[in-house]
C-alpha cells in the first residue's frame, strides 16, 4: 500500500477494527492460572508468554474486546478414579488455566490442546502448553487461546458439548470466527456475544457469592 493511498480491500479490512474502537471495547475479566503441579519446561512457558498469549490479546483487542488479565497460581490435581480437582480459580473471571496436558476425563483421551467448560460454578478454559500453538492455517488451525476463549465468549460454555456432526460444526464456527479476527480484525459478532457473556459471568459470580462457605 503506497503512502497516502489506501486500496478498497485494505479499507474493508480496517473498517471493522475502526468501528470497534469507536464503540469502545468490551472488557472481559480474565485470570491466568498457572498450574503449580505441571512439569513445564522453561521453553514452553517462555513460548506462551512471548508468543501465544500476546497474539491472543492483540487479536481480541483489534476486534474491540479487551482481556483484562491478572495472574494467579493454582493446582490441577488428578486423583485416580475421580474427576480432576482444580484450585486457584476466581469465580468473577474467565479462568485460563495453564497446564501440561488436559485431564483424560475432560478430553476423552484425545490429547486436545484445550478445553472450555464450567467447573463448580467457575468459568474455565484449560490450555495444554505442550500442545498449544499460534495461528497456523486459516479455518483449520488457529491460536489455541483464541479458540478456547471464543468458546466462552460465544456462549458455548453454557451448553453441553455436542458430538458428531453438531460438534464438528461448532468447532468450525469457532475457527471461522477466529480466522476473521486474525485476518480481517472483524470481531463484530464476537463483541455482541461477549457483552452477553460478561453479564452471565457476573450473574454466575453473584450466585456463587451467596453459597454457604464462600
Amino acid at each position: 500500500m503506497e503512502l497516502g493511498r489506501i486500496t478498497r480491500r485494505a479499507f474493508c479490512s480496517l473498517a471493522p477494527a475502526v468501528l470497534a474502537a469507536a464503540a469502545g471495547p468490551v472488557v472481559v475479566p480474565v485470570s491466568l492460572v498457572m498450574d503449580s503441579k505441571a512439569k513445564l519446561t522453561p521453553e514452553v512457558v517462555r513460548h506462551f508468554w512471548s508468543s501465544l498469549w500476546p497474539q491472543a490479546v492483540q487479536e481480541f483487542a483489534a476486534g474491540g474486546i479487551r482481556l483484562e488479565c491478572r495472574n494467579r497460581t493454582g493446582e490441577v490435581l488428578r486423583p485416580p478414579g475421580r474427576p480432576p480437582v482444580v484450585s486457584g480459580l476466581d469465580p468473577a473471571t474467565l479462568n485460563v488455566v495453564l497446564t501440561g496436558t488436559i485431564p483424560m476425563e475432560w478430553d476423552s483421551g484425545r490429547s486436545l490442546s484445550g478445553v472450555t467448560l464450567r467447573y463448580r460454578g467457575r468459568h474455565l478454559c484449560m490450555i495444554s502448553l505442550y500442545r498449544a500453538h499460534g495461528h497456523l492455517i486459516p479455518l483449520v488451525s488457529v491460536n489455541t487461546c483464541v479458540h478456547e476463549i471464543l468458546h466462552a465468549l460465544m456462549l458455548d460454555i453454557f451448553e453441553q458439548n455436542p458430538q458428531g456432526v453438531a460438534g464438528a460444526g461448532r468447532e468450525f464456527r469457532i475457527d471461522y470466527l477466529a480466522t476473521r479476527l486474525w485476518l480481517f480484525h472483524d470481531g463484530a459478532d464476537i463483541r455482541r456475544s461477549a457483552e452477553t457473556y460478561v453479564r452471565k459471568l457476573r450473574s454466575d459470580a453473584a450466585a456463587w457469592a451467596t453459597e454457604p462457605g464462600y
